[in-house]
C-alpha cells in the first residue's frame, strides 16, 4: 500500500509540478517580453526620418539605461533599401549602452509583428531580444527596431520560482506520504487486532473469536468463525465415525477371538459371517468419508437425468423382468458430486427393484418451482409401515431378511444426502401403491 501510494504521489506531483513550472515560467517570460515590447513601441512612436535619411527621436524615450554603457538594456535601429544608400554604407543606430558593439539580429522574418528570441553573442551575458520591421513615413526603407535586455533578472526569477516549487512539492510529498502511512497504520489496525485475537484463541484454547472488533472486519471475523465451526464439525464427525466404526468392529472381532481361543469347529463359518459384517461397516463409513471429502473440495454439480439413465442401464441388467420408467426435468442439476449421486440413485432404484412387484417409476424434479430439487423413486411392492420408516435408516436394518443385502443402502443414502444439505423421506406411492422415497438435494446454481 505504501509503495503504491508513493508511486502514485510521485507521478501526480511530478506531473503537476512540471505543468505548474511551465505555466509560471511562461507567465514570467511573457511579462518580461511585454516590457521589452513596451520599450520597442515607445521607440517607434518617437522615431522619425531626417532630411538626409537618418533616424532620430523627436523626444527622449525615457529609459536612462539606454544611456549607460553595458547597462544590460540596449536598442538598435538598422535599415535596408533606403533610397540613395546601400546596406553597407548605412550604419545602424545604436544605444549608448551598446558602446559600438552592434547586435547580431536574425532578421529572418517578413512581417511587421514583433519577434522574440534569445541571443548569446556577448560572453557571460545572455540576451532576450525583440525586433520588429516597419516602414516609417517619408521613407522607402524597411527599418528594423530591436530592443535587447540581459536575461539575468529573468533567469533569476525563473530559478526562484523553480526553487519554491521544488521545496513546496517536496514538503507536500512528504506530508502526503506521512498521511498515507498513518492511514495505512490505523486503517490496518483492525487486522492486527484480528491477528492478536487468533493468536489468543490458539494459545488459550478458545474455539471462536469473541472479542468486539470494528465494523470493517466483522464480515472477516464471521467468516473465520464460520470456518472454525465448519472445521470443528468435520473433526467431530471424523471422531464420531471413528468411534462408530471401532464400536461396530469390536463385536465381530470379539466373536472371532473367542472362537479361535476355544478352537470352535465352526470357526470358518464364523470368520466368513463376521468378516462380511465388518466389510459392511467399513463400506458404510468409507462412503461417508468420500462424500465429506468431495464436499469440502469445492462447489459440486451433477446433472440428474444422465445419472439416472446410467443407473437404470446397470440395474436393468440385474432385474430384467422389472419395468423401469423415468420422467421429469431433463435439465435438473444438483449440488453434489456425480459419484455420490450415482451411489444414492443406485441404492434407491436397486431397492425399489428388489423389494417391488415389478414396476419402478423415477420422477426427476417433481416440484420445479421449489428451491431444492426433489427426486421420487416409487415401486409397486408392499411398502414400509409408518412405524418402521424411521428404524429402516439404521445401519444393518432390514425388514425382508429373505433377500440378500447388507441393510446399509438407505443408511448410506441418508448420510450422503445430509452431508450435501439434502434429506430423504419415506411415504406411500399414490400411483403404484408401494414405497415412495422422496430424495431432496440442493439445486445447482447457473
Amino acid at each position: 500500500m505504501m509503495a503504491i501510494a508513493a508511486v502514485w504521489i510521485a507521478v501526480l506531483l511530478l506531473g503537476g509540478g512540471f505543468a505548474l513550472d511551465r505555466t509560471l515560467t511562461r507567465m514570467v517570460e511573457k511579462n518580461f517580453d511585454d516590457q521589452l515590447e513596451y520599450l520597442l513601441n515607445a521607440m517607434l512612436v518617437v522615431a522619425e526620418v531626417g532630411p538626409d535619411g537618418e533616424i532620430y527621436f523627436n523626444r527622449p524615450v525615457g529609459e536612462p539605461r539606454f544611456l549607460e554603457p553595458n547597462s544590460g538594456l540596449y536598442y538598435q535601429i538598422s535599415a535596408e533599401g533606403q533610397e540613395g544608400y546601400t546596406s553597407d554604407s548605412l550604419e545602424p543606430s545604436l544605444s549608448r549602452s551598446l558602446w559600438d558593439s552592434p547586435l547580431k539580429l536574425r532578421q529572418d522574418h517578413f512581417d511587421d509583428d514583433p519577434h522574440f528570441y534569445d541571443s548569446y553573442q556577448f560572453a557571460g551575458e545572455p540576451l532576450r531580444i525583440v525586433e520588429r520591421s516597419v516602414i516609417l513615413p517619408d521613407s522607402d526603407a524597411r527599418w528594423t527596431f530591436a530592443v535587447a535586455s540581459a536575461r539575468e533578472e529573468l533567469d533569476f526569477q525563473i530559478s526562484r520560482i523553480r526553487s519554491i516549487l521544488v521545496w513546496s512539492f517536496a514538503a507536500l510529498a512528504l506530508g502526503l506520504l506521512i498521511m498515507a502511512a498513518l492511514q495505512s497504520y490505523y486503517g490496518l489496525s483492525p487486522l492486527r487486532r484480528v491477528r492478536a485475537a487468533i493468536q489468543s484463541m490458539r494459545s488459550e484454547g478458545a474455539n471462536r473469536i469473541t472479542e468486539p472488533l470494528p465494523l470493517e472486519v466483522e464480515p472477516l471475523v464471521e467468516e473465520i468463525n464460520g470456518l472454525l465451526a465448519h472445521s470443528e464439525k468435520q473433526a467431530e464427525e471424523a471422531r464420531m465415525h471413528a468411534g462408530n466404526l471401532a464400536h461396530a468392529l469390536k463385536t465381530p472381532l470379539t466373536v472371532l477371538t473367542n472362537a479361535a481361543t476355544a478352537n470352535d469347529p465352526q470357526l470358518s463359518d464364523l470368520v466368513f459371517r463376521e468378516t462380511k459384517t465388518m466389510q459392511r461397516h467399513v463400506e458404510h463409513h468409507l462412503a461417508r468419508a468420500r462424500a465429506v471429502g468431495r464436499r469440502a473440495s469445492g462447489h459440486s454439480r451433477a446433472d440428474v437425468w444422465p445419472s439416472a439413465e446410467s443407473v437404470l442401464r446397470a440395474v436393468t441388467r440385474i432385474y430384467e423382468n422389472t419395468r423401469f420408467d423415468v420422467d421429469g426435468n431433463k435439465q435438473a442439476a444438483v449440488s453434489i458430486e456425480r459419484q455420490d449421486l450415482d451411489e444414492i440413485l443406485g441404492n434407491l432404484i436397486e431397492n425399489a427393484a428388489k423389494y417391488g412387484g415389478g414396476s419402478v417409476f423415477v420422477t426427476i424434479d417433481a416440484d420445479r418451482e421449489a428451491k431444492d430439487c426433489t427426486i421420487w423413486v416409487e415401486d409397486d411392492g408392499e411398502g414400509i409401515p409408518p412405524s418402521e420408516r424411521t428404524r429402516i435408516f439404521d445401519r444393518g436394518a432390514r425388514l425382508d431378511t429373505g433377500k440378500p443385502g447388507t441393510g446399509l443402502g438407505l443408511a448410506i443414502v441418508r448420510d450422503v444426502a445430509e452431508i450435501y444439505g439434502g434429506s430423504v423421506e419415506l411415504g406411500e406411492s399414490e400411483d403404484l401403491g408401494g414405497l415412495l422415497v422422496s430424495l431432496t438435494l440442493p439445486r445447482a446454481g447457473g
